[in-house]
């Protein structure tokens, strides 16, 4: 259904603000996950705010003509979160992207929802803090599209996700009514938590065009390592009990034999074809100690090797395998294309039995499911690969994914760790939540956005009320 965005043209926009180009269009209708579609829903207008002010006019007259209106960043989400699903405006925040206010004494800085991760690390690198929570796509993705999904990345495990990390936010309503959220306190107590309402909202509830982030020291200690398994079973076992004994772990990351090669075919790196696990401890003394109880527990698992340097150079050609991994599962196969980017969570006792039952998915629906992921949140990642012109490969494809999902919610866990609903998660909302959570996150739907104009089609199953 197409709508008329010609009210653009009237508001205190200037020209370049806004585009009914198609190639604009075009550009705003995929993200990195939904790139391969071969008919993807094009937005009828694309725009660019560059204030507060630009994104309350568009939201207050969008409303009032009826056009929905989908939030949109960099593009780098998985799950069709920022793509229109009805048309609309697609609400380009990138302009947003600068620092409003640094306050270092306080460890926080303000900035717009457009600024890329990285930049934010970058700004305040000079007082010697970070931005703890960056996810691994953090210098291609914004802060804007970090908090609509509540992301995290490597170093949750020691630093939590972005929503322990953000103290305030400014946001807008769909008629265009400003709030503000949270204060620059560390700590609060005062009515509804409504900044971590908006947290993981994905842009269907306002749309956050100012964050106040919290940063941390840069820990003076700094090692990582990467130990080799001989199966993939004890490495997963390992990472459960390291866990457990609360070892002061940064990253934690698990790599299975299949993502091991998929990384050399990729960036010609010499991993072992072993599963094996990536490590990284930061600390400002004592790190010795914990990297070698760490050493200990991990000899328990049938442990090959434990290497662990404090060599920058090669801490990053480490680190390079397993941030490259979802670009090489890409290309791995010019016979198979990935379903759906797996990115279950669940209890950290669980872990072992997730990885384990994703393996025997595969083997059962006779299907390739490279295994990774953030394992000190018990976070797994996982990519179903199949034959698109096999339709038989594609059913079992479809149902090997469905399952592993489905065995995490019956574990405790959740269906999304990082990615989001979007459109591509909706069957599982109501049975992790049951159907009592999900009225209510309908009627808190409903009664900030009555008209359903903020990004519809989206988190809800069958999404035919505001």
């Amino acid at each position: 259904m197409a709508h008329d965005c010609s009210f653009l043209e009237g508001l205190t926009l200037e020209a370049d603000q806004y585009s009914f180009e198609c190639g604009r269009r075009e550009a705003h209708a995929t993200d990195w996950g939904t790139q391969d579609e071969d008919a993807p829903t094009v937005p009828d207008a694309v725009v660019w705010p560059e204030s507060t002010a630009d994104v309350a006019a568009v939201l207050e007259a969008a409303t009032e003509q009826g056009v929905p209106v989908t939030p949109y960043a960099a593009g780098t989400g998985l799950e069709g979160n920022a793509v229109p699903a009805e048309g609309g405006i697609s609400l380009d925040l990138t302009r947003m992207n600068d620092v409003r206010d640094y306050r270092p004494e306080d460890f926080q800085i303000d900035v717009g929802p457009g600024i890329i991760g990285s930049a934010v690390d970058e700004y305040v690198a000079d007082d010697g803090l970070f931005f703890p929570p960056l996810p691994s796509s953090g210098d291609i993705s914004t802060i804007g599209g970090m908090i609509a999904t509540d992301a995290s990345g490597m170093q949750t495990v020691k630093y939590g996700e972005v929503a322990d990390w953000v103290l305030a936010l400014e946001a807008v309503l769909a008629d265009g009514t400003v709030v503000r959220t949270g204060s620059r306190a560390i700590k609060t107590s005062s009515g509804y938590n409504l900044t971590e309402l908006l947290i993981g909202s994905e842009g269907t509830l306002a749309v956050v065009t100012e964050a106040t982030l919290a940063l941390a020291g840069r820990p003076q200690q700094v090692r990582g390592g990467r130990a080799i398994f001989e199966t993939l079973d004890a490495a997963a076992a390992a990472i459960a009990d390291a866990l457990q004994t609360e070892i002061d772990v940064a990253r934690i990351e698990l790599v299975d034999e299949l993502s091991a090669r998929i990384a050399n075919e990729y960036l010609g790196s010499d991993l072992p074809d072993a599963p094996m696990v990536f490590l990284e401890f930061h600390a400002n003394h004592g790190i010795e100690e914990e990297i070698g109880l760490c050493r200990t527990i991990f000899s328990d698992y049938a442990l090959e090797r434990f290497e662990v340097s404090d060599d920058d150079a090669e801490m990053d050609r480490l680190w390079e395998a397993r941030r490259e991994l979802a670009y090489a599962t890409r290309s791995y196969d010019p016979d198979r294309e990935t379903l759906h980017p797996g990115d279950v969570t669940v209890p950290i006792s669980g872990y072992p039995d997730i990885v384990r039952e994703a393996k025997r998915v595969a083997d059962e629906y006779d299907v390739t499911i490279p295994c990774f992921g953030h394992a000190g949140d018990g976070n797994l990642h996982y990519t179903v690969l199949a034959n698109p012109t096999d339709p038989d490969e594609l059913a079992r494809g479809e149902r090997a994914y469905r399952e592993i999902v489905e065995l995490a919610i019956e574990m405790g866990g959740t269906a999304t760790g990082e990615h989001g609903i979007g459109q591509g998660k909706q069957a599982y909302l109501e049975p992790e939540h049951g159907a009592g959570g999900v009225d209510m996150m309908r009627r808190i739907k409903a009664a900030l956005d009555p008209t359903g104009t903020l990004n519809p089609g989206k988190i809800f199953p069958d999404d035919d009320e505001p």
